[in-house]
């Protein structure tokens, strides 16, 4: 044998040792990102166990190595304003490098539609944006998770400012950002982690909303789900099979509907498009209630292994559903399509049965084309026969409570995924755009924002974050006479919220609302003054963090005084010499008052009657308000016991 042979042959015969994966950074990490200045930095991410990993970072060094999860944390002191650096972290398996990062000011904008509200569709936006080196976004992937995550589903991606990048960043959180980092001449992040339609349940984690007794048992529902599917989903069909047998006298018959031996030959047949009463059928054209839909469909044995959820579109407006008689969801809003992740073995090679149970005024009121089972290669199976239907008791007005997980109204979902795995990437400030979908229980808002606010600053590690609360515009009915209002209670309840808190601002928007669109698109305004409150909160600067505050009130012969503070130099009334939406109230019974200002007060002529206990203003959905500060930003809505 020569040598080469020989050579060859000892290689065959000699294992390769594996080399370790090069170390990976966390999610949230990635090229073009910002690192908060003059704070301790935390950099973190993934590696084979027990492997070393060096981090370096515009000439800093720090050592980590990765724990038995294969995870590891490294430490590295505070830093200047500067850049762009290369940060990487490196092991025996290879390095992980990222590009033109920047140490500057980084924020974080939560909520719902109007912190999400992209840019391009605000007011003013139709010129392109400058690109601008110093502006950096992250848009959070909409992910809802059952517990909490250690890093983000998908990374990050980090977007420099350009006229094609930022479109679709936050508009709000843009306008604030832009701002701020022209006055601090420094580099600035934002990251979005916001969802529309979503509540503030969803956004607290489960250790702080499960203190709660309202909420503590559904809590403890999702934990099941998380860590025990199949318990989960059956502890679910009995709390639902319990809610039917206390609303409907029919409803333990009719639960062998949701079998695949189950004769449906004898239900008529229909083909869902829309709701059911522009169906056409005179049994359905005035119906609310209690149906049920079946359906079914024929799958090859190589279809059935690869099937793993289903797809019905929107529902009016609660439904559970069952593949071949087992149950793999449920939903109650409307307007949510129905993606039902499907169990392995249920489908099967043959015929397979969809059986859904509705309670509502539509039924199935998607398109027949969004209905149908998706696999794991990418195959979408239509379900294109019939369905069969039988209609079941009439009801109107009835609810049935959701399931924990579900998104938009989910318990501590959107927390995991979408907060939780920002851990350690510290902030200079966070931003809250929220309450919308929580007016139908507005004062246990109240409650659950100083929650919020506490649970997210312990999730961060930063016990004094500065916290800027957007307070909610204008929206819905004109108010002729006094009367109670959701939406004002919850601006009272946020107002109320960072009065109690030094290190949270409000910041006040009922002059640039839309009675007719809850999107209000004056986001330019609302960023502007969420930079002046970070200004005065997170900034130190010697400026009033908003407009005129009611701090006091006081009977003085007929009439009743209010004091203000933060009025710029005195109180302004607009088109007018007196200031609308003022209040009297006497228990429940509240009168509009004439109202003059002067200075740092407004006199409410002749409101002291016998009786009176409070005063309010503005105090409705949408309300027109004329008083500003001599530096033109509008009086804060309150309500005010004498």
């Amino acid at each position: 044998m020569n040598i080469a042979a020989f050579v060859l042959a000892a290689s065959l015969a000699t294992p390769v040792l594996a080399q370790p994966a090069a170390p990976a950074f966390a999610g949230i990490f990635g090229d073009h990102a910002v690192l908060q200045r003059g704070e301790a930095l935390t950099l973190w991410g993934t590696a084979p166990p027990g492997l070393g990993v060096t981090v370096r970072l515009g000439g800093k060094t720090a050592e980590a190595k990765a724990d038995a999860q294969g995870r590891w944390r490294a430490s590295m002191p505070a830093m200047s304003a500067g850049g762009p650096y290369t940060l990487s972290a490196s092991g025996a398996g290879g390095t992980a490098t990222l590009m033109d990062i920047m140490i500057g000011d980084v924020f974080l904008c939560g909520g719902q539609s109007n912190m999400e509200f992209p840019l391009r569709l605000s007011t003013g936006a139709w010129p392109a944006f400058p690109a601008n080196p110093d502006l950096r976004f992250v848009n959070i992937q909409r992910i809802s998770e059952l517990a909490v995550q250690q890093d983000l589903k998908r990374p990050a991606v980090w977007n420099v400012v350009t006229p094609k990048t930022v479109g679709e960043a936050s508009a709000a959180c843009y306008y604030m950002a832009r701002t701020l980092q022209q006055k601090q001449k420094v580099a600035v992040g934002f990251i979005g982690s916001d969802w529309g339609g979503t509540t503030i349940q969803g956004w607290i984690g489960e250790e702080s909303l499960k203190t709660l007794p309202a909420y503590a048992e559904r809590v403890e529902a999702l934990a099941v789900m998380a860590s025990n599917p199949s318990k989960g989903m059956a502890d679910e069909a009995r709390r639902l099979e319990r809610w039917w047998d206390a609303h409907d006298p029919q409803a333990k018959a009719q639960r062998a509907w949701s079998l695949p031996g189950f004769d449906d030959a004898a239900w008529p047949s229909l083909s869902p498009k829309g709701s059911w009463k522009d169906a056409g059928v005179a049994a359905l054209a005035g119906f609310d209630g209690a149906a049920w839909f079946r359906t079914s469909v024929t799958l090859s044995e190589a279809q059935a292994r690869a099937a793993n959820a289903l797809q019905l579109g929107p529902i009016d407006t609660y439904d559970s559903t069952w593949v071949n008689g087992v149950r793999v969801g449920g939903g109650t809003i409307a307007w949510i399509s129905r993606d039902y992740a499907v169990p392995a073995g249920v489908f099967k090679p043959g015929r397979n049965v969809i059986a859904v149970h509705v309670l509502g005024g539509g039924g199935l009121t998607g398109l027949p084309e969004q209905r149908g089972i998706k696999t794991g290669d990418g195959q979408f199976i239509a379900l294109s026969a019939p369905w069969k239907y039988q209609l079941g008791m009439r009801a109107k007005g009835l609810t049935i409570p959701a399931a924990p997980w579900e998104v938009p109204i989910s318990l501590s979902t959107l927390h995991n995924a979408m907060i939780a795995p920002l851990a350690g990437y510290k902030f200079k400030l966070a931003a809250w755009y929220q309450g919308e979908a929580n007016t139908d229980a507005a004062s246990e808002y109240e409650t659950l924002l100083p929650l919020l606010i506490a649970d997210w600053r312990k999730t961060l590690g930063q016990p004094e974050l500065p916290f800027l609360v957007v307070q909610l515009s204008s929206f819905g009915s004109i108010a002729t006479k006094p009367g109670p209002s959701n939406w004002a209670q919850l601006r009272e309840a946020q107002a109320r919220t960072v009065r109690n808190d030094p290190h949270a601002a409000l910041i006040v928007t009922i002059d640039v609302g839309d009675r007719t669109d809850i999107h209000p698109a004056q986001k330019a305004v609302v960023g502007e003054r969420l930079a002046r409150a970070a200004r005065a909160l997170a900034y130190g600067e010697a400026i009033t963090p908003g407009g005129p505050e009611a701090v006091g009130v006081k009977r003085e012969g007929e009439d009743l005084v209010v004091t203000f503070k933060n009025t710029g130099g005195g109180l302004r009334t607009y088109s007018s010499n007196h200031a609308i939406g003022f209040e009297a109230c006497a228990g429940a019974v509240c009168q509009f008052v004439l109202a003059v200002a002067q200075g740092d007060t407004v006199t409410l002529k002749g409101a002291n009657q016998p009786g009176t206990t409070r005063v309010r203003y503005a105090w409705a959905d949408a309300p027109y308000v004329n008083l500003y500060s001599a530096d033109d930003l509008p009086a804060a809505p309150f309500e005010m016991a004498l």
